[in-house]
């Protein structure tokens, strides 16, 4: 087994047009970004920490938090249209001379704060188990998929749920699960070859819905408020 460290890459914009300013906004008490950066210097496999992004403000709180944040990336990685994946070739163009230290890349997007080290942790070991080319976390969906569904211009619903599914209760569905943006695991060299995180061969790494929590409007940032205490084994107490 490949025991070397991973290196962890945080893609941290600093434009954001539903919630402006989103990487640096306070999660109690700490810019949204710091959550990312203290959950992988919390994980044992996790040997670096790189941020990319094209925001003074970000590169010097993320510098001040111990991460390598040396330079603002270009401008054509900074726009709405640029992709993780672009930006990620970026980092491992930047850092090549040193990649040999690393076991692959561990991709962690800060708008996961509520993620934590052992959610890291967790797909790493999976990875390193071998038998998967690449590890994605997920988590249980909120409902199933049969109803889930687009509308039309005319808001009717009669399309909206497949008749196979139309009247069944969501307990008889089974379980469904979705992508929670939190945490990526992919060699090097799968990556390159993918240009992309998930290669054929890619594992799932299940984590639970409470650290789940994907930040992308202020609604998503006052859920993450109240889940922020939530107990790790997901034991909700009623207090």
């Amino acid at each position: 087994m490949d025991t070397r460290p991973f290196l962890a890459i945080i893609t941290a914009r600093g434009g954001s047009k539903r919630l402006p300013g989103k990487n640096l906004l306070p999660l109690r008490g700490k810019p949204l970004i710091a959550w990312s950066i203290l959950a992988a210097q919390a994980a044992p496999s996790v040997g670096a920490i790189y941020v990319s992004t094209d925001c003074a403000e970000i590169q010097s709180v993320s510098a001040g938090l111990g991460a390598r944040c040396p330079d603002l990336r270009s401008p054509e990685l900074s726009t709405d249209t640029a992709t993780s994946a672009a930006v990620v070739h970026d980092v491992l163009d930047r850092l090549a001379p040193e990649l040999d230290a690393y076991a692959g890349l561990v991709l962690l997007q800060p708008t996961s704060p509520l993620r934590q080290a052992q959610d890291i942790e967790a797909a790493i070991a999976l990875y390193r188990q071998g038998g998967a080319q690449a590890v994605v976390s997920v988590c249980e969906a909120e409902c199933p998929a049969p109803w889930v569904g687009q509308l039309s211009e005319d808001g009717m619903l009669d399309s909206f749920v497949r008749p196979e599914f139309k009247g069944r209760r969501s307990q008889d569905l089974g379980l469904w699960y979705r992508f929670n943006g939190a945490v990526y695991v992919i060699g090097f060299a799968a990556f390159r070859a993918e240009n992309g995180f998930m290669p054929k061969g890619t594992r799932a790494s299940i984590m639970p819905r409470h650290r789940s929590v994907d930040i992308d409007t202020a609604v998503d940032l006052r859920i993450a408020e109240a889940l922020a205490d939530w107990p790790s084994d997901g034991t909700y107490t009623g207090a």
